[in-house]
């Protein structure tokens, strides 16, 4: 059965869901070096079968674009060209990060924990996740 990638794509380096294969849950799967992104998305579409991916656009409170957003958008266009039979979903990741800290901090992680980008990256990237599940 095929699955679902999801990405919290950052300059540096960006965290990765993926969910089991009823589609149903989301798991943080990692976060990698964003230079390495193409080919390990490659690597995961072949060993986890994913048909999909979801990409959180970044977006400022007051729905205006980031920093990062036109990023994020070349980054979709890459992965549509380098990867055409995968359906990609953009979903707006506004609050994820702070979720994300939120999320580990009920978990009673540790503030060094709390303080470790990867982690959060991680994540963040399955609260963007489970959002589109249950979105759809």
């Amino acid at each position: 059965m095929s699955k679902i990638l999801a990405l919290d794509f950052g300059l540096k380096r960006t965290g990765l869901a993926l969910t089991d294969d009823e589609k149903m849950f989301a798991f943080g799967l990692e976060t990698v070096n964003s230079n390495v992104l193409m080919q390990r998305i490659g690597e995961l579409i072949e060993s986890e079968e994913v048909d999909e991916l979801v990409l959180g656009l970044p977006k400022r409170l007051n729905n205006q674009d980031s920093h990062i957003t036109q990023n994020v958008l070349l980054l979709k266009d890459a992965i549509e060209k380098n990867f055409p039979s995968l359906r990609i979903h953009l979903l707006d990741e506004r609050f994820t990060s702070k979720m994300a800290s939120q999320a580990m901090h009920a978990a009673g992680a540790s503030n060094k924990q709390k303080k470790e980008k990867e982690l959060v990256d991680k994540v963040s990237a399955t609260i963007i996740l489970q959002s589109y599940l249950q979105a759809r």
